[in-house]
């Protein structure tokens, strides 16, 4: 594997030795390099540098561009404005360097990180005996999309799912099947599918719930349980195992109709870090990180206030000796850090609980478990809106139901691809797989090409259209790709450094040739959004060059093999960029 110097590090690399000799005391200068629509790049960083060194910027900058080195890489290069240099690249080390990609294969030139850890991510938190509403979507698909960048980066990524499992409403449930014996049992040997699985939880929590309001005694039976299910009493832990058992059932159902991986060891709900939490308790207290308030176990700050202007603590043990959230978060960081030896601790969390995690982190740092050398940060979501702007809802008020939702998705992507299919070449089988690819992928991109941190509309409409920023749009570029490939039979995609590039044809390969640096930023940021922006405008000058550039039909042997070459490289940089975001590119649409 060769990783490939972008045309942007090698034009950087050229003007900072440039700079550096015309302005010896600068040192090591940027030039501050972009991409430009008067050029191929405009380099603006000589102002700055001129200002520091008191010279005159544009007679800088001609100093600058009589010792660029030009010939290979670089073809023109323009002082314009007061300092400003615009350059343009030779249209050969366009070619040389998206034909380098081109060997590569599916890494297609992008390096592995130069100093690579391990990472762990904590996403795609559902809770036991509870359905999958609207609210899980995200952090399942922007969690999921990180992992995938980071691997392909060749960072060591350890996935965690901290599912809710554990606290005081599994009284009432475990009690009731205590005395319900075969509430979860399956008939016959066949396997349940997760709509039955959620079904059996579902009539479990309402009849339970029900004798829970209306039965004194039972409430009483159901608030000893409890104290059972902390102290790990056999039996009643034998109940909940089967709560958490069939919820797995449910929930890995969903994860599959969202083409996800979830691997039973990465499940470690709340209730993996019980064994912890009684030292975890003890360590904040011994080392006066914690401190006793009104019998509660504390942790204060100086800048977390109510809205009575008094302080308001993390409480990490109630004064009834119950545990909080936060000493179960605390005891996930200890495991994390010091068993899986993580560097950093990535949380996608909705952004709603981002003061309990700011005070959960400083807890850490102020304990020694996170320090310099291990960061932990929450990547915070927005909120799914509906078309009105809020929150999402059923017309009844209800919060929606992610199946509900997938299957629309589903059926609305199946509708899109059998109208496309006018000459009848796809066959059921086909177009139901493919309007599901469609449909999840429609689902996925509207959330990834979103930046987390913003709210946005769920939009089923907008997210099936061919046109606009959509997932349907590139898997439609990509499948338009591979038919020009068939049909081009015989002859095969080949570089030819020696032709002249159209306007269309430079406009592309440059835009191909950043892919690399795409994903740098994107792993480097967590920024998912970044890369679907990279491939819409991807998939954008593709039909642009389509449209201006015929392929089959260009003048000259070569210049058809060289367009076939540009037209392969696309679809493979698209391919390669949705599988990192989780989506599928089917070969035909």
């Amino acid at each position: 594997m060769a990783s490939v110097t972008s045309l942007t590090a090698s034009v950087h690399q050229r003007l900072a030795d440039a700079l550096s000799a015309a302005l010896p005391e600068a040192g090591s200068a940027d030039p501050l390099l972009r991409r430009s629509d008067r050029a191929d790049f405009q380099a603006n960083g000589i102002l700055a540098l001129a200002k520091k060194a008191k010279a005159n910027p544009r007679e800088l900058a001609t100093q600058v561009v009589a010792r660029v080195e030009s010939g290979e890489v670089i073809k023109d290069i323009e002082v314009s404005g007061p300092g400003f240099l615009n350059i343009t690249i030779t249209d050969k080390a366009i070619t040389e360097n998206l034909a380098a990609r081109y060997e590569d294969g599916e890494r297609l030139g992008v390096p592995l990180a130069e100093d690579p850890g391990t990472t762990v991510i904590d996403y795609a938190q559902p809770n036991v005996a509870k359905e999958m509403h609207v609210g899980h979507l995200r952090s399942a698909v922007i969690g999921d999309a990180v992992v995938q960048i980071l691997e392909f980066t060749g960072e060591s990524v350890v996935r965690r799912h901290h599912i809710g499992d554990w606290g005081t409403q599994f009284g009432m449930l475990i009690q009731y099947l205590i005395e319900h014996p075969h509430e979860l049992d399956h008939k016959g040997a066949a396997e349940v599918s997760g709509e039955e699985a959620m079904s059996n939880l579902n009539r479990l929590y309402k009849a339970a719930r029900t004798l829970f309001d209306s039965d004194e005694e039972f409430k009483t039976r159901a608030r000893r349980r409890v104290v059972d299910l902390q102290a790990g009493e056999p039996e009643t832990l034998a109940m909940w195992q089967k709560f958490v058992d069939e919820s797995k059932i449910y929930f890995y159902s969903v994860f599959d109709k969202l083409d996800m991986e979830i691997r039973d060891p990465d499940v470690v709900g709340e209730s993996g870090y019980n064994d912890m939490l009684d030292e975890t308790c003890r360590l904040l207290e011994e080392s006066g990180v914690a401190v006793r308030s009104d019998g509660a176990l504390c942790v204060f700050f100086d800048d977390v206030k109510g809205p009575d202007g008094n302080p308001v603590p993390l409480i990490v043990k109630k004064s009834d000796g119950g545990y909080g959230y936060a000493a179960t978060d605390l005891s996930a960081i200890r495991d994390r850090v010091f068993n899986l030896k993580a560097n950093t601790l990535v949380y996608v969390v909705d952004a709603r609980q981002s003061l309990h995690f700011k005070m959960v982190f400083e807890t850490a740092r102020r304990a020694g478990w996170l320090s310099d050398d291990v960061q932990a940060q929450q990547l915070a979501f927005g909120t799914v809106l509906g078309k009105d702007g809020k929150p999402f809802k059923t017309r009844e008020g209800e919060t929606v139901r992610l199946v509900d939702l997938l299957d629309e998705a589903i059926e609305r992507a199946t509708a899109v691809v059998r109208e496309k299919d006018t000459l009848g070449q796809l066959s059921e089988e086909e177009i139901s797989e493919r309007g599901t690819q469609v449909g999840i992928g429609a689902v996925k991109y509207a959330d990834l090409s979103t930046s987390a941190n913003r709210d946005y509309k769920f939009d089923l409409d907008q997210m099936v259209s061919l046109n606009g920023d959509t997932s349907v749009y590139l898997q439609y570029a990509y499948a338009r790709i591979q038919s020009i490939l068939r049909k081009a039979g015989e002859v095969r995609p080949a570089a030819h450094p020696e032709l002249e590039l159209a306007p269309a044809e430079r406009e592309l390969g440059l835009h191909l040739d950043r892919f690399a640096e795409t994903i740098t930023e994107v792993a480097g940021e967590y920024a998912p959004h970044k890369l679907a922006a990279y491939l819409y405008q991807l998939a954008s000058l593709y039909t642009t060059f389509y449209s201006e550039c015929p392929v089959l039909k260009a003048d000259t042997p070569a210049q058809v093999e060289n367009r076939l070459f540009l037209c392969d490289l696309t679809a493979r940089t698209l391919h390669q960029g949705m599988a990192l975001l989780g989506i599928r590119t089917p070969e035909r649409l």
